[in-house]
């Protein structure tokens, strides 16, 4: 699958009932060490970030951390879909390794990269950039 083909089967904003399929193709497109398509995989760190559930910060983490690419790539307020005070919380909770190290990298992002942060914004945006416009 590509980025065209996954726009056409889920959307920008997929239902709760695509969730599971689009995270196993990020889960598939991260541990593909040979793929290049970084469009592919920040749509679907888009629309994992779309549907909105917090739990899925983590696996969007996971794909930012891919390489130097994707770590510019998909950007910091995707990991976010379920709110910034939310994730946050969310990751404390968790502990861990990696919680740990995504906390501090969100902590140190707060003060450039969510001021005003507006999770409808940034779909608006990103409908706007795929054509999405209703």
């Amino acid at each position: 699958m590509n980025e065209e083909e996954a726009l056409q089967e889920f959307g920008l904003e997929p239902g709760s009932g695509d969730r599971e399929r689009i995270r196993r193709l990020l889960q598939q497109e991260f541990d593909n060490t040979s793929a290049e398509d970084n469009d592919y995989l920040k749509t679907l760190c888009i629309m994992l970030f779309a549907i909105g559930h917090v739990e899925d910060t983590q696996l969007i983490w996971q794909a930012k951390r891919k390489n130097q690419d994707t770590g510019s790539y998909v950007e910091v307020q995707l990991l976010c879909g379920a709110g910034f005070e939310d994730t946050i919380m969310y990751l404390e909770q968790k502990g861990g390794q990696q919680a740990g190290e995504q906390l501090q990298y969100l902590r140190q992002c707060e003060a450039y990269d969510f001021v005003d942060f507006s999770k409808e914004e940034w779909l608006s945006n990103y409908k706007q950039y795929y054509d999405f416009e209703n």
